[in-house]
């Protein structure tokens, strides 16, 4: 049997009609322009995370701290008004004013030497022959215990100490032992006698011994003794404050009237009026002037 010959013009028409009548029926789909476009973009990059920050403290709130203004040694300040000017204090100098001499241990060596040479002579030595008998001494003036034997000064007075290096010494002469060292310039003393150029002294704590004169000045100073005292501006209790003095402060005595319960000073750089009761330097019927 012979097969029947398929017309080359037929198969061109069947494959021009089958696209068409695919698209009819919704078999066969052309994709649009959006879709072509989006299958020839690019991927979508992958999502990225959300940045973390570290997490900061914040402080509570806190209210500023107002502090109350400084209230006066004299008296509390009033609200609107300035506050009283604080008065100034003056301190003793921290230091000891005197202190106790070391004795000299090489200074016993010598004496000891010399008393067992003269020992050593006295057994040797022939003895002397008898000195003629002296003549008399003159008389001497009847000792008076208000004045000086060496100046004629009036006993006791008061003097003050030159400088801040003075030897105390047991008697009258370079021969005796130091035993205090004072190291207060201005320190009051009080002299008692006199011998030669050497001056018997009391300071305010009764320590007594001899000074040389030369270590000694006529500048009249004063230790507050007792309790805290206040310097006044003019002399009455109710006077203006100057300064708040401390027990053992040293000062001048610039002038005070005979008698006067009141004596004009200057104590730390601040001069003023103190009660001559709480004076250790002057005498209560003294005079002092500039």
């Amino acid at each position: 049997m012979e097969t029947p010959r398929i017309s080359p013009i037929f198969l061109l028409f069947l494959a021009l009609s089958l696209p068409g009548a695919a698209l009819a029926q919704g078999v066969l789909h052309l994709p649009t322009k959006a879709e072509t476009a989006a299958r020839h973009a690019p991927p979508p990059p992958p999502p990225r995370a959300a940045p973390t920050s570290p997490v900061q403290q914040v402080a509570p709130f806190t209210s500023p701290v107002v502090h109350a203004p400084p209230v006066s040694t004299l008296g509390h300040s009033a609200p609107g008004r300035a506050a009283v000017k604080r008065t100034p204090v003056v301190q003793p100098p921290h230091r000891p004013q005197a202190r106790k001499a070391r004795p000299l241990a090489s200074a016993a060596k010598p004496a000891a030497a010399v008393a067992a040479g003269a020992a050593v002579v006295a057994g040797t030595a022939k003895p002397a022959a008898p000195e003629p008998p002296a003549p008399p001494a003159p008389e001497r003036p009847a000792y008076d215990p208000t004045k000086g034997t060496s100046t004629g000064m009036k006993l006791p007075r008061w003097a003050a100490l030159r400088s801040d290096d003075v030897n105390m010494r047991t008697g009258p002469g370079m021969r005796y032992p130091v035993e205090w060292q004072y190291h207060r310039r201005d320190l009051p003393v009080k002299i008692e006698r006199e011998f030669e150029v050497w001056r018997l002294v009391e300071d305010q704590d009764g320590v007594k011994g001899w000074v040389h004169q030369a270590t000694l000045t006529g500048r009249r100073g004063f230790v507050l003794k007792g309790p805290e005292q206040t310097l006044r501006a003019d002399p009455s209790d109710t006077a203006g404050a100057v300064a708040l003095l401390k027990p053992g402060v040293l000062g001048r005595i610039l002038s005070c009237d005979p008698r006067a319960a009141w004596c004009h000073v200057r104590a730390g750089g601040y001069t003023g009026w103190l009660k001559r009761a709480v004076l250790w330097g002057i005498f209560a019927d003294e005079a002092v002037a500039n």
